[in-house]
């Protein structure tokens, strides 16, 4: 059922091999969703309309991968070595595309955001910056459409992924499982409010430095991290067999699903989300890290999709960035821009792979014998 991944530490426990492999999966739908936004006008008629809620799945991995791998080390582990840990795991790939986000800047102009104004002064800024993972504040960064990390949009979810580690280390751990669950519930109840209640009607949210943004994506992660953590502790397995397909096809028909309600009735998509969000996916996490007796194939599939996820999300979106730009620039339906948008997921899924095994790879190694060598 598990296998070490190579996302892994060499002391780390075995990886949950199926829900590797459904992250991989949900990765994939997140290119899909952005390839599909050059040609929306908005979230309300956008093709593979919900692959936004992948980020919602991978925060409800996220806690219940830390309380499985980390729950117990307390004691033996202090929290400067548990956030070196995290920084190490997640900090090369956003080092590196924020690098090729700068690299391709300005081969990305189109009338949506005038690349050609930008200084290589003010794009060397923005790339410190994002390397950095500090947020740029609306109407301050280069690209004009108010994201937080104009070079690599994505990044924004890793902002929120670190705030949800410190709060992990410094608090979240000590809460008795009661807590927790009163946590979780709050938190619940927050996200289901904002998504049914709030301006958009979705959870399509944390990518900006504006009010909604702040409080949208603090609730999908206070909920998601939160929810996966008690997973984690109350998690009790049963044998399920074919679980990896089942959560695959899942994910896929969740992420394809269009908008529901339209612009006139908000709450229904809002309603939708919270569904997805609160009650589908911690189930899928359920049946994923209960799935048992896989075969030879979808173990090595989903030991490869677990491998190329993380890589993947971090390294797509400026690919996104140009894509839209020629789209616009000429005009294609996306019938006329199929073989480019196969191209670009097939592409970006091996520099994924590429960059894992020739970046990620051995700088975590390197960061790992500099900062957490034994003295």
């Amino acid at each position: 059922m598990r296998a070490i991944s190579s996302s892994a530490f060499a002391d780390t426990k075995p990886h949950y091999n199926i829900l590797d492999g459904l992250r991989g999966v949900a990765a994939i739908t997140v290119v899909c969703f952005h390839i599909f936004e050059a040609y929306a006008t908005s979230h309300l008629d956008q093709i593979i309309n919900h692959g936004y809620l992948a980020v919602d799945f991978f925060f409800i991995l996220s806690g219940f991968v830390v309380g499985y791998a980390y729950d117990d080390r307390w004691g033996k582990m202090g929290v400067m070595e548990f956030l070196k840990r995290r920084f190490i795991r997640l900090h090369p790939m956003v080092v590196l595309g924020a690098v090729i986000g700068a690299l391709m800047f300005y081969t990305q102009g189109c009338s949506v955001w005038d690349v050609s104004k930008i200084s290589f002064t003010m794009l060397l800024v923005a790339t410190i910056l994002s390397a950095l993972l500090i947020p740029a504040t609306v109407g301050s960064e280069i690209r004009g459409v108010g994201e937080m990390y104009p070079l690599n949009g994505p990044s924004w979810s890793l902002f929120f992924e670190y705030i949800g580690n410190i709060l992990y280390a410094l608090f979240i751990r000590k809460l008795p499982t009661k807590p927790l669950t009163a946590l979780v519930i709050i938190a619940a109840s927050g996200l289901a409010a904002f998504a049914i209640w709030g301006p958009y009607g979705d959870i399509c949210v944390g990518y900006s430095m504006t009010g909604d943004n702040i409080l949208g994506g603090s609730l999908r992660l206070l909920f998601a991290f939160s929810a996966g953590l008690l997973l984690s502790r109350v998690f009790k397995p049963i044998n399920i067999k074919g679980a990896f397909w089942i959560g695959a096809v899942a994910i896929v028909t969740i992420s394809a699903i269009p908008r529901i309600g339209g612009g006139e009735n908000l709450w229904l998509n809002g309603l939708y989300d919270t569904i997805c969000a609160v009650i589908i996916f911690p189930l899928l996490v359920y049946i994923g890290a209960s799935g048992k007796r896989e075969n030879k194939f979808t173990t090595k599939l989903c030991k490869f999709l677990g491998d190329i996820s993380y890589p993947l999300y971090m390294v797509h979106y400026p690919f996104i960035y140009l894509y839209y730009a020629w789209v616009k620039n000429e005009n294609l339906t996306f019938a006329q821009s199929l073989p480019g948008a196969l191209a670009l997921i097939f592409g970006c899924i091996a520099l994924a792979y590429i960059s894992l095994k020739l970046f990620d790879e051995p700088v975590r190694r390197y960061l790992t014998n500099l900062l957490l060598r034994k003295r």
